[in-house]
């Protein structure tokens, strides 16, 4: 069974925060005390994991989302389209009277 590629980020972006925190609460006894600390700390090591080595899954995870939105909207026109279309008329109708 594959898992949602979201799904598969979400898990790995909580795990890239919730390790270093356990470890700075953990190795580091201050940090007990400041927890405020740890987890700021924990937040920018997590953003840094993050950034580094899970381009793969949010590369995944990007894509299932854009499929799944083009699919959903890809039938029907868009607003931006029907505007298009009716300011296209609108258009040259102006340029002919002038």
């Amino acid at each position: 069974m594959k898992l949602p590629p979201l799904l598969v980020y979400s898990v790995l972006r909580l795990l890239a925060f919730l390790v270093p925190l356990g470890i700075l609460w953990f190795f580091f006894p201050i940090f007990r005390e400041f927890w405020w600390l740890a987890a700021l700390f924990a937040a920018l090591i997590g953003i840094s994991i993050s950034l580094l080595f899970l381009r793969s899954p949010l590369s995944d995870a990007s894509r299932a989302i854009y499929e799944k939105r083009s699919t959903k909207t890809g039938s029907a026109p868009s607003d931006e389209d029907i505007e298009d279309a009716d300011g296209s008329d609108d258009a040259e109708g102006t340029r002919h009277a002038a």
